[in-house]
């Protein structure tokens, strides 16, 4: 990209702060241009965060319905994924997956607790429930 066409539309989750983008100047070496973001990007950026919001009420959902343990709502509450999860925590996605069992889940170690409070930016007593109101 040539550093004339570095996207400056102050797209809205930038929050009024800047992003390096490489371009090329009149020389063709690169060099690093601050941008205000690209509308495109934008609108991608907040599509992800609906559906963080729509997987989040889902999982609440399922949660209170005893389908699922609480450990599924926090994954997506603090917008990861299950992939995402496992790498923080250091173990395999299929683990995860069986941890949102409630019976598996009710079970785990405080060592799980405690990796998953690390990985999730969370107290432990707080992966063990939901919050009150969604």
């Amino acid at each position: 990209m040539d550093i004339n066409h570095v996207p400056q539309d102050d797209i809205s989750t930038y929050a009024k702060n800047k992003k390096a983008i490489y371009a090329t100047d009149h020389n063709g070496d690169y060099r690093v241009i601050a941008s205000s973001g690209w509308n495109v990007e934008g609108e991608a950026t907040l599509q992800a965060l609906d559906e963080f919001k729509s997987q989040t009420h889902g999982a609440y959902k399922a949660v209170v319905d005893g389908i699922k343990s609480p450990l599924l709502y926090h994954m997506y509450s603090q917008r990861m994924d299950v992939a995402v999860l496992a790498q923080s925590v250091g173990t395999f996605k299929w683990c995860i997956k069986r941890h949102f069992k409630p019976k598996t889940f009710n079970k785990i170690s405080d060592k799980w607790l405690i990796r998953y409070a690390d990985a999730l930016g969370l107290d432990v007593d707080v992966i063990k429930t939901l919050p009150k109101v969604e």
